[in-house]
């Protein structure tokens, strides 16, 4: 092949870097791209280097692997946005450390995603819940959360609560502030 013919990949490290860190955490190019709500396509052309991805959706593959500062600012010089961010109001909380701006991405979309499915994992940090949906035979992710052993138990506590009231009320209602330990066993009274 010759020079001219060749595809030009001025992201090559970029998108090496990127798939890398999808194929660490186990998860394909749909789960990703839908967790980042972009196009799959416009996913592999990121990892391959041929295509920049914009500001914003940098960011959140960012909070999506929950990268650590320093390989974050290196992902972002990669890129070529190496230049002060000042849409501030976009990116949440930023931070100057030395001469480099760290970013940290709020979530601020509280939209409801419905789900017909849920795998739970442990380690040594805590649980990860990830719901998912199904369609036409297919199930994709569409919410990861994750939280320590401690919250997963008051999460669970609390899910038993709203399920015993929407049982016995026959409607739902919103959970109440909590005033028992979760430790203790639910039963049905």
């Amino acid at each position: 092949m010759s020079e001219q013919s060749a595809p030009k990949l001025p992201y090559k490290t970029l998108g090496t870097h990127l798939k890398y860190l999808r194929e660490q955490s186990h998860q394909s190019l749909s789960e990703v791209s839908g967790a980042v709500e972009i196009d799959e396509q416009a996913l592999a052309r990121i990892e391959d280097g041929s295509e920049r991805p914009a500001e914003d959706i940098l960011l959140l593959l960012i909070s999506h692997f929950g990268m650590q500062d320093q390989e974050a600012v290196q992902l972002w010089e990669l890129a070529g946005y190496d230049g002060d961010v000042t849409d501030k109001s976009r990116l949440g909380d930023e931070t100057q450390i030395g001469n480099k701006s760290v970013v940290m991405l709020l979530a601020l979309d509280m939209r409801t995603l419905y789900s017909d499915a849920m795998e739970a994992e442990c380690n040594q940090a805590g649980i990860t819940l990830t719901f998912a949906q199904t369609s036409q035979s297919q199930t994709m992710p569409v919410a990861r959360i994750g939280m320590s052993y401690e919250q997963a138990v008051q999460v669970t506590h609390n899910l038993q609560q709203a399920l015993l009231r929407a049982k016995y009320s026959h409607g739902p209602k919103a959970l109440p502030p909590q005033t028992q330990q979760p430790d203790t066993p639910l039963t049905e009274s």
